[in-house]
């Protein structure tokens, strides 16, 4: 795991050792609509408004464009109130594991959606070991594979139409 670099921090489930996350904000289908990296040390919380914020304009058959998603699913790790605060401001209902009051096994049927896409990220090599010192070499790393999938996706579908 490289040691050194932009978006790098001390993991603190891997002794210490240097590395970054990977963030990823999914559609129903496990789509990736917004992909980002942190620190390993950085807590998730402040990885969801950044995400939120980059979804793309999304072309409806009728109506205006959707520029967010209508609900958002999540674990315990993104639970806060200015979180949720924040998101029901923007119209966004809000479904969160709360700590200790609910669990996420709840939550499984929908966050196996984005644990499916991110073991599809896992399938590029480049991915899985981090050798680029530059944020933005790995990020535009991430952002080709999550277009690989949705074209991967596309393809497998468009035998339909």
């Amino acid at each position: 795991m490289l040691r050194e670099g932009e978006n790098t921090g001390p993991n603190p489930t891997d002794r210490g050792k240097g590395g970054s996350k990977l963030h990823l904000l999914c559609d129903n289908q496990g789509l990736p609509l917004t992909c980002a990296i942190s620190a390993a040390n950085v807590n998730d919380i402040e990885a969801l408004k950044p995400l939120a914020r980059g979804i793309p304009a999304v072309r409806s058959r009728r109506g205006p464009r959707r520029r967010r998603p209508t609900k958002l699913h999540g674990d315990s790790t993104y639970h806060s109130r200015d979180q949720r605060r924040w998101l029901r401001e923007r119209g966004i209902r809000v479904r969160l594991a709360r700590p200790g009051i609910e669990s996420s096994q709840r939550l499984g049927r929908h966050r196996y959606k984005v644990e499916r896409s991110i073991a599809w990220l896992g399938s590029y090599r480049r991915l899985n070991v981090r050798w680029e010192r530059k944020a933005s070499t790995f990020l535009s790393m991430l952002g080709i594979a999550c277009i690989l999938i949705c074209y991967k996706h596309l393809a497998k579908h468009a035998d339909g139409f």
